[in-house]
C-alpha cells in the first residue's frame, strides 16, 4: 500500500523514505493522482486543488477549524487543511487549478462547499477510470471544453514541446516562432483546445520528464538537470508548492502510470 495520499512531509526525503512511497499513481499534464490509504496529517497547503475520495468517510479541517466530513472533499487552491481521520483505501487527485478541470473543482468548492458528490467511487475500477471519470465530471461546467477539431498549430506544438524542454529554457515565445505564430495566438488557441495554459504545460512536461528519468534509474540532480529544472532544489521546491509533497513520490517503488 501507498503511504499517506496527503502529508506534511516537506522535508528532502531520502532514498529510505521514498522506499515507504508504494501504490499506485498517475500522472498527466495538470494532473497527478494516488491511490492508496488516506492518514491524517498535519495542517498544510498546497497550490494545486485537491479531491479525495475514500470508501468511508473522511473528516478535513481547514486553516479555520472548520470541519467537513464525508467520502468526497474538494480542497481549494492554496487553503490551509489537515486531514483529522483518514480512511483505509481512496483516492486523492491533484488538479491545477489554472486548468479547466482544476478551475472548475475549484469553483465548486467555493459556491458548494467542500463536501459534495462527485462522478468517482473508489471502491470499484481503477485509477485511470476513476481519473477520467472525474475530469468528465468537471468539465460538465464548461460544455466548450475540448470541443471541436485541434488546430494543426497546437498538434505541432504538442510534437515539439518535449525536445524543446529537454533541450533547455523553452518560452511560449519560442514554440510560437518555431511555427510561424504569434505568441498571443498560440498560447489562445492552446489554452482553448488543451485545457491548460502553455507556460502551465511545460512545467507539467518538466515534472513528466524528471519522474521519467528518476524511473530509469537518475538521481535526483540528474534528473531535475534534464528536465530544465535549475537543479534539485528546484524541484523540490516545484513539487513543496504544487502538492505539498516531497519528490520521495517518484519513487520507484510506486506503480506509476506516467503516459502523456
Amino acid at each position: 500500500m501507498m503511504k499517506a495520499l496527503v502529508t506534511n512531509d516537506f522535508s528532502t526525503s531520502s532514498d529510505a523514505d521514498a522506499t515507504r512511497w508504494q501504490g499506485r499513481a498517475l500522472l498527466r499534464p495538470g494532473v497527478l493522482a494516488f491511490e492508496g490509504p488516506v492518514w491524517p496529517t498535519e495542517i498544510h497547503a498546497h497550490h494545486a486543488v485537491q479531491i479525495v475520495a475514500a470508501d468511508t468517510p473522511i473528516v478535513v479541517v481547514d486553516g479555520g477549524g472548520v470541519r467537513r466530513n464525508g467520502t468526497h472533499i474538494v480542497v481549494p487552491t492554496d487553503a490551509p487543511h489537515r486531514v483529522a481521520e483518514g480512511a483505509a483505501h481512496g483516492i486523492a487527485v491533484y488538479l491545477d487549478p489554472e486548468t479547466v478541470a482544476g478551475a472548475a473543482a475549484d469553483r465548486r468548492a467555493h459556491l458548494h462547499g467542500w463536501v459534495h458528490s462527485l462522478a468517482v467511487d473508489p471502491a470499484h475500477g481503477q485509477l485511470t477510470d476513476h481519473v477520467t471519470d472525474l475530469l468528465a465530471d468537471l468539465l460538465r461546467d464548461d460544455p466548450q471544453a475540448g470541443q471541436g477539431d485541434r488546430h494543426g498549430v497546437v498538434t505541432a506544438a504538442l510534437q515539439l514541446l518535449p525536445e524543446m524542454v529537454q533541450d533547455g529554457s523553452v518560452r511560449g515565445s519560442d514554440v510560437a516562432r518555431q511555427l510561424g505564430i504569434s505568441a498571443t495566438r498560440l498560447t489562445h488557441l492552446f489554452t482553448e483546445q488543451v485545457g491548460i495554459p502553455l507556460r502551465r504545460y511545460i512545467l507539467w512536461l518538466r515534472l513528466h520528464i524528471a519522474m521519467t528519468r528518476v524511473l530509469a534509474g537518475d538521481d535526483l540532480s540528474t534528473a531535475s538537470y534534464a528536465a530544465g529544472f535549475t537543479d534539485d532544489a528546484h524541484l523540490i521546491r516545484t513539487c513543496r508548492r504544487t502538492f505539498g509533497l516531497p519528490p520521495s513520490m517518484m519513487g520507484t517503488h510506486v506503480d506509476w502510470d506516467i503516459s502523456l
